[in-house]
């Protein structure tokens, strides 16, 4: 197997070794390079929606329409509930994208007292944009990887966090 180069992980767990020897570390090490992968991976990803003119947030309410399919629209609190956030959170987003033309609101032909959320021209061309990129970037990301390897971590990752959602 090959060397690896230590790490900032390698560290603080070494650290830790030193002052309790007597501790089980192989996960806090695992743990520790996955959180930080996030906080990296997170980083890059978030590079490529700033350089649309897109945070996160604006990101997610446009791919939540565009998966949704012809004719791309949803009920607000169904986007709210999609992307796990409060009404008001929701409402704070949509004004914005509004503001900039990326979706409308609309009257829903089933209930008069309700609005859909549209995706516009403008948005979903944008969104077709962004999400190409941010696809051939997450590609890239993992390009280190073989197709075996990737297949792999997917499998560990999806096994882990299968888990973990159990016990949450």
């Amino acid at each position: 197997m090959a060397e690896h180069k230590p790490d900032h992980v390698d560290a603080i767990v070494d650290q830790w070794r030193r002052e309790r020897p007597d501790l089980e570390l192989d996960a806090m090490a695992i743990l520790g390079r996955l959180g930080r992968l996030l906080i990296v991976a997170q980083r890059v990803i978030e590079a490529v929606f700033t350089a649309h003119g897109l945070h996160r947030g604006e990101f997610d309410v446009l791919a939540a329409l565009r998966r949704s399919g012809d004719p791309w629209e949803l009920n607000p609190s169904v986007l709210a509930d999609t992307l796990m956030l409060s009404r008001a959170g929701m409402t704070g987003r949509l004004d914005r994208l509004e503001s900039a033309g990326l979706v409308r609101r609309i009257a829903d032909p089933d209930d008069r007292r309700a609005v859909r959320v549209a995706l516009t021209d403008d948005g979903r061309t944008l969104i077709d944009k962004v999400v190409t990129a941010h696809t051939e970037n997450e590609t890239r990301m993992l390009s280190v990887l073989s197709a075996k390897d990737r297949r792999e971590l997917d499998r560990i990752v999806r096994a882990l966090l299968g888990s973990l959602e159990e016990d949450a």
